[in-house]
């Protein structure tokens, strides 16, 4: 097998890269799958990128268009090896060190699977490990979920706050008043909020009117996003219906006590 796919150490070169390929006399044909695997064994796991992409970039200085030719010669190197590794004896002598270099050429599949973009064959063994994962994954998500959902029913209640028929216009009054109200310390609103949907959606969920519930998109149109330019979708609360005031009241003195 001539050499194509992968960067070859130069005969004596005593200084290369270290992701190149070859003994100190150079690449021997026939060996490139064999020493592109030692070379890998030599690798920790995140430099496995590195090594993959340096040799794909000298592969495509060649064929600009041999993306897919240069991974598929790869995984088929890594799939070969890995058949020959689960086909042995486990009884042998080597077994060992076998279990750990199936581990590297696992883990160094894992990686060419996450860049793969052809859907290239998977083997049993990854297949059981990714469902394995994927198990793992949706258990974690699924109690996570578990906790939220508890934490927020602690704020649950099936009961609510009733209106009277006929005034819910007067409580929406008290509401956008509230807003307006400004504490006389600081200058700041006693109550404020991002968004007026809020208002609308407490409103909603915890109030009714005689008893019955309250409709959404009925209290909207009342919160305006901007009070000072409303726009033709808003309504505004009328007169009769606006049946307090919110008034400070006089600032109280030890006298008072």
């Amino acid at each position: 097998m001539p050499n194509r796919y992968f960067k070859a150490r130069k005969p004596f070169d005593l200084n290369p890269h270290k992701y190149d390929i070859g003994i100190v006399t150079g690449l021997k044909k026939g060996y490139e799958d064999n020493l592109f695997i030692y070379r890998l064994f030599q690798l920790p796991e995140r430099e496995y990128s590195l090594y993959y992409e340096y040799h794909l970039v000298y592969y495509l200085s060649k064929f600009p268009q041999g993306e897919r030719e240069f991974f598929t010669f790869v995984w088929q190197i890594v799939l070969r090896r890995i058949r020959y590794i689960e086909t042995k004896n486990p009884f042998n002598s080597s077994h060992a060190t076998d279990m750990e270099i199936l581990d590297k050429l696992s883990r160094f599949q894992k990686y060419l699977r996450s860049i793969d973009q052809w859907h290239t064959e998977k083997t049993l063994p990854e297949i059981i490990a990714e469902q394995h994962e994927e198990i793992v994954r949706q258990k974690e998500e699924n109690t996570q979920l578990k906790n939220e959902l508890k934490e927020a029913k602690k704020l649950e209640t099936k009961e609510y706050i009733d209106i009277p028929e006929g005034y819910l216009l007067t409580f929406l009054d008290l509401c956008l008043k509230l807003q307006s109200t400004i504490l006389p310390d600081n200058r700041k609103e006693l109550v404020f909020s991002q968004t007026q949907m809020v208002w609308c959606k407490m409103i909603a969920k915890y109030f009714r009117e005689g008893n019955e519930e309250i409709n959404l998109e009925t209290i909207r149109r009342y919160f305006p996003a901007d009070k000072e330019n409303p726009g033709k979708k808003y309504s505004v609360i009328p007169p009769q219906m606006r049946l307090f005031e919110i008034t400070p009241s006089k600032r109280r003195t030890h006298s008072d006590k």
